[in-house]
Formats: C-alpha cells, sequence, structure tokens
C-alpha cells in the first residue's frame, strides 16, 4: 500500500468506504499494450513502410506508429512488415492482386518529403484493394521532432474513415507510479504518456503519494492530490511550463479534484468541516460552494459533459451507489440500483453511457457499464480489483487499473466488451489512469 504516515492514514479511513484506493507499489517502467481479446473477425489492413526523400535519417517510424496504434485497437488485424511483396510509396507501385492473394482488404502508403522551412510534410493514401480503388488521400506537416504526432493523427484520420468513429489514438495518459526505495520508503511519480504508452516523462516526483490526476479541458494543466505537505493538497500544474499551484488547503481530506468542461471550475472533495462532501471551486473567483450536505459520505465527483450537473458517490442510501445532483436547482437523482457497490463514475461525451466500478453478490470489483437511456447495466471487465475507469474522449474504451498475479497493471476494454487489452509496465505496477480530452 501507499504510504505517508499519519496524513495518509487519515485519509484512508476517511475514503475506504467508498473509494477503491487499492494502490500497489509500483516501480517506473515503460507501459506496453497487449490485445488480450478482440473482434472475431478483425479487418485486414497492410501499412507499408513510408518512403523518405531527405538526406538524414527519421527517429521515427511513422508506419510502424501507424500500425500499431491500428493493432491496438484489436479492430484491424495489421499485417506483419516480413510477408509484404512489396513496397510502394506511390499509386503506380501498388499491385493490388498481390495485396488481394496477401488477404488484405485495406492498404496504406505513404511519403515523407523535407520542407523549405525545416519541417517535413507526410502524405498517405488508403486503398480499398478489393474494389482497387483509392478511398483516402491527405497530408500532415510536422517537426522533425513531432513525427510521433503526426503518426497518431495520421491514424486517428484513416481509423475514422474506416469506422465511422472520430480516433483517439492522438491522446495522453496520466498514470501514478511509486518505487520502493527502503523498508518504509517509497519514490512516487506522476507519469504522462502517449495513449500508446510511448514517450513517458515524469510530471511529478516526490517521496509521499500522489493520487487522483485529473485533465483540464485543454489538456495543458492537471490537477492532482500530493502528500508532500506531509497531509493532503490540491495542485494544479502546467505541464507546458512546469509551474504549479496549490489550490485552497484546508484541515483534513482535500481531495478528488475534477475540472468542469469548460477549464473554469473543480469539483473536489473537503471534509473541513467534519464530514467528506462535495464542493465547487471557481478557480478564476476563488470562490467556494459547497453541493452536499449529508452525514454519508460523498465523494468521487465527476462532471456531465456539459457542465449543468455534477456525479458522485455516496453511502447515504446504506451502500455507495452513484448519484446525480443538477447544479442549478440542486435536485438530486440516484442513478445505480443494481449492485452492492457502485462508485467512480465517469460519463461519455454524449451522456448516455456511465461507467463505473461495480460490486455484484460475488463480491468481485469489476469495470462496468450503465446505459442511462435504457437503464441497461453489463459487466464488461473478467478480472478482479478492477478501479479507476477513465473513458477515451471517443467514449469508444474504458482504460481502468487492475491486477494481473501480484502486479498491478493499467486494462482496456471497449464500451460493448468486445476488446480487451493490458499495459503492463516493464517492471512493477501502475495505478490511477487518466485519459486526456482531444489535444488541442
Amino acid at each position: 500500500m501507499f504510504r505517508g504516515g499519519t496524513a495518509v492514514k487519515l485519509y484512508k479511513r476517511l475514503v475506504a468506504i467508498l473509494s477503491l484506493m487499492v494502490i500497489s507499489v509500483v516501480a517506473r517502467a515503460e507501459l506496453t499494450i497487449e490485445i488480450t481479446q478482440g473482434v472475431d473477425k478483425p479487418t485486414p489492413i497492410a501499412v507499408v513502410p513510408f518512403s523518405w526523400s531527405g538526406g538524414f535519417g527519421l527517429e521515427e517510424d511513422v508506419a510502424e506508429v501507424i500500425g500499431g496504434d491500428f493493432g491496438r485497437s484489436g479492430l484491424f488485424e495489421v499485417m506483419n512488415r516480413d510477408n509484404m511483396l512489396s513496397n510502394p510509396s506511390t499509386r503506380n507501385e501498388v499491385s493490388f492482386r498481390d495485396w488481394r492473394l496477401a488477404g488484405q482488404e485495406f492498404l496504406v502508403i505513404g511519403r515523407i518529403k523535407p520542407e523549405r522551412d525545416g519541417r517535413i510534410r507526410v502524405e498517405y493514401e488508403v486503398y480499398d484493394v478489393v474494389k482497387e480503388q483509392q478511398i483516402l488521400a491527405a497530408a500532415r506537416v510536422g517537426s522533425r521532432n513531432g513525427l510521433r504526432d503526426v503518426a497518431h493523427v495520421i491514424a486517428d484520420n484513416i481509423y475514422e474513415y474506416l469506422t465511422g468513429l472520430k480516433g483517439a489514438f492522438y491522446t495522453r495518459i496520466l498514470y501514478v507510479t511509486a518505487e520502493k526505495t527502503g523498508v518504509e520508503s517509497y519514490r512516487y511519480r506522476l507519469r504522462l504518456a502517449d495513449s500508446d504508452g510511448a514517450r513517458p516523462r515524469t510530471i511529478l516526483e516526490s517521496s509521499e503519494p500522489i493520487m487522483s490526476p485529473s485533465w483540464s479541458k485543454d489538456t495543458r494543466r492537471v490537477a492532482y492530490v500530493s502528500f508532500e505537505s506531509g497531509r493532503p493538497a490540491i495542485y494544479i500544474q502546467n505541464l507546458l511550463t512546469g509551474n504549479r499551484q496549490k489550490i485552497q488547503s484546508f484541515s483534513g481530506l482535500n481531495g478528488a479534484p475534477a475540472w468542469s468542461p469548460d477549464g473554469n471550475k473543480m469539483a473536489l472533495v473537503l471534509s473541513k468541516d467534519g464530514n467528506p462532501e462535495i464542493y465547487v471551486l471557481d478557480l478564476q473567483q476563488r470562490q467556494l460552494t459547497r453541493l452536499t450536505h449529508h452525514y454519508g459520505i460523498d465523494t468521487e465527483p465527476s462532471w456531465a459533459p456539459d457542465g449543468k450537473s455534477l456525479l458522485f458517490t455516496s453511502d447515504r442510501g446504506g451502500q455507495p451507489q452513484i448519484y446525480q445532483m443538477d447544479l442549478r436547482s440542486r435536485a438530486l437523482d440516484r442513478l445505480t440500483y443494481e449492485g452492492v457497490y457502485n462508485a467512480r463514475a465517469s460519463l461519455t461525451q454524449d451522456g448516455r453511457f456511465l461507467a463505473m466500478v461495480h460490486q455484484g453478490n460475488d463480491g468481485v470489483f469489476r469495470i462496468a457499464v450503465q446505459d442511462l437511456k435504457t437503464g441497461r447495466l453489463d459487466v464488461l471487465t473478467r478480472t478482479a480489483l478492477d478501479e479507476s475507469p477513465t473513458i477515451a474522449p471517443n467514449g469508444s474504451m474504458i482504460l481502468y487499473a487492475t491486477q494481473k498475479g501480484n502486479r498491478g497493471v493499467l486494462g482496456g476494454v471497449t464500451l460493448d466488451g468486445n476488446v480487451r487489452f493490458l499495459l503492463p509496465a516493464t517492471q512493477g505496477d501502475v495505478r490511477e489512469p487518466a485519459w486526456s480530452p482531444y489535444l488541442q
């Protein structure tokens, strides 16, 4: 377990009833995605290595990044390069017969060229192999150091064209790690990485626990809870400059920060009045408004996409369940009834699907999703001790923390449960994922 003295113990005691803070000792490591279950018949696609007409080497293999994105989606089967009979980069070089014999339905080719201003231009085309038709042609320009970002954007564009769903490859994830440095001491890190786990970097490093990372809508700032002062406090950090500030800190619990959709407010949990309650802080005027008034524990706030209501977990009905409060009228609705425990609410951007940590009669904590239109609840995961669900901005997939053996890993599952994957670290465990909105 994460450790950090009396403040940590107090924090855990206050939220243990509702919050699945099963946070293991973890080590600094890069994540690698492993598909554990895909669709029954993934679509075959070949992503040919892009040609390069510059006079120096490139640090990124654009086609490899694009192919990796498609492979990790679970919807596509990407052709192994070793099995390709040719490496075309233009339409005239494409032999559709060869690609049909190889069983491919779609073909992606491209060219990378240096621009006069020092930037790099990436041109790409997508072909329907069966019809022998070009179905998409476009180009992106970026810096040499930004080629991986360009590749993710291209993957998003192709993915949207082929599936009709906006891609979410060009996004980031936050997660917390910790490294044991002694019998009772640890080194904690807040890490930032691409959606595929690549290019990890440390945002904050501390000898005290770090918890509850949260993204601003513009993706330029993050909020989190840090115990570096010996007690829980909420910080906001600018990812571009590294500057950070501690927002209002009170005695007792300061936790669970959640940005409003417009980025001007933050929901949080405070126990300054003796009991954990939900508050909203106006970040511009520094005005604090208390929303809940109940002897039960209210925690884990999250915003509805329209910013007009808040969801939170409460045991006011005897068991932890998810409630929704209209911010104007303060009217309160209970959203979950099935199961003995439902917590850590997260809504898709259309407001229809509610992801949560769910405990049924079997006593196992899993990730579930509830259709708020029909009321249907589906359990999506097959593991145990699942926690901290966070939804991709396109609403297609949920990232969460879980256990594999005696190690903590991140897992992913589509909202229909058809595709599952794991993101194990090369060393140790990871916890508390937070998926970013679309990058600006």
